[in-house]
């Protein structure tokens, strides 16, 4: 049981370096890495208390923190995307909207161009 621990104790110190690390990039996190952080974190802590039941705690925690890390960059990177397509979405309305305010004004200027003609 104080193996088990040991490891346990290891896995936690290595997520919090992992994280101290990338707080200190100086850079906030995109999406895609935080979803690989969360999902490595899940599945390092679901894998130790699977390995655990199995007296692989190590194993497990390994095991599913690469699993986790894997799908949690693939649904980070998934959002990320969806993100950059919502701004360029958003991007696009701005400008036609602008577009019709100057349409707008123009046939103002032909209105009042007409009636003092």
């Amino acid at each position: 049981m104080e193996q088990f621990e040991t490891k346990i104790i290891t896995v936690i110190i290595a997520a919090l370096a992992l994280t101290v690390m990338m707080g200190c990039s100086g850079q906030p996190l995109s999406t895609r890495e935080k979803g690989t952080l969360l999902g490595g974190g899940i599945g390092a802590a679901t894998g130790a208390i699977i390995g655990a039941a199995v007296g692989a705690p190590g194993a497990g925690a390994a095991i599913g923190g690469a699993l986790g890390g894997v799908t949690g960059f693939a649904v980070g990177n998934a959002m990320q995307n969806q993100e950059a397509s919502n701004k360029q979405t958003q991007s696009q309305i701005q400008s036609q909207q602008q577009q019709i305010e100057q349409q707008r004004q123009q046939i103002q200027q032909l209105k009042q161009q007409s009636e003092t003609q």
